[in-house]
């Protein structure tokens, strides 16, 4: 899905051209939401991308801002108007993670470092669903469902015929172990990102146990990139209650440079392929003897 339609990044990028415009306007933004009069948390929220905004906030602003260029003020007013489409995955209801599923769905390329479980845009149906099961509390069937389906619309991304995601996967040995779901589920998962992982633009390394200590001992992270500013990006760190989106230039810098190490630590393509299929042969080991 290209940015313009993409609500959550047409959103997060204007925020940050009024922020950027706000600043360089000497103002701050206790002085913005007073001539705007609205709350100092509004403008916070605008700016971080947290909520829509509306073209007349936008048109209120420049001129708060002195901006004069009619060109770049139409500009912002068309990304107000976009901010405000609904995505895809609205119709589903409130869900925890919209922010990072609407970058995710504009992103061009995504490195994720996973060190417990498979990651979602390569889990199966059977250990999507032990997964969704097993981590969320006091999960309803009906939110199960939901959570399922999302979670397997999510992955039409590496499908795109006309635009697939480059997906760089490194998967610590643990998610390879863990068994979720049963090991059914578990040799079903395995041979299934074996097959994912000969596609030209998905790349799939394990990161074994005898790799020692690693940069990724902090835990799981993503980095999105996106076509149309290939230089910027987004980290993203998920945690149960709130995620982190990490957008500073420097952040984005020392997680690529944490991803290079971990790449470099990591068992080649090849290697993590024939050791993936030997940990699938394992469990099928166990399903006959069980």
């Amino acid at each position: 899905m290209a940015a313009k339609n993409n609500p959550t990044v047409r959103r997060r990028r204007l925020g940050a051209e009024l922020r950027r415009l706000r600043v360089a306007s000497g103002l701050k933004s206790t002085e913005a939401a007073e001539r705007l009069m609205v709350s100092q948390p509004k403008i916070s929220h605008m700016e971080n991308g947290n909520r829509a905004i509306s073209p007349r906030d936008v048109r209120d602003l420049c001129a708060i801002y002195e901006v004069t260029d009619q060109q770049v003020i139409e500009s912002l007013m068309e990304m107000a108007r976009e901010s405000g489409q609904r995505g895809w995955w609205h119709p589903y209801g409130d869900l925890y993670d919209s922010v990072y599923i609407g970058l995710e769905t504009d992103a061009a390329s995504l490195h994720t470092y996973a060190p417990m479980v498979v990651p979602g845009l390569l889990q199966t149906p059977a250990y999507a669903q032990a997964v969704i099961g097993e981590t969320i509390p006091r999960l309803t069937g009906e939110q199960a469902v939901t959570h399922l389906k999302v979670r397997l619309r999510r992955q039409h991304r590496i499908y795109d015929p006309a635009c697939p995601l480059r997906l760089w996967v490194i998967l610590d040995e643990s998610a390879l172990r863990r068994v979720v779901g049963g090991p059914d589920v578990m040799r079903e998962q395995l041979e299934h990102l074996n097959a994912l992982g000969a596609e030209p633009h998905i790349t799939v390394q394990v990161l074994p146990y005898t790799a020692g200590a690693h940069p990724g001992l902090a835990g799981q992270f993503s980095l999105l990139r996106f076509a149309d500013s290939p230089e910027a990006g987004v980290v993203y760190l998920e945690r149960f209650t709130s995620d982190l989106y990490l957008e500073k230039p420097s952040d984005v810098r020392h997680f690529s440079v944490m991803y290079d190490h971990l790449q470099a630590q990591a068992l080649t393509p090849d290697s993590s392929r024939d050791f993936i299929t030997c940990t699938a042969r394992t469990y099928g080991d166990a399903a006959i003897n069980s």
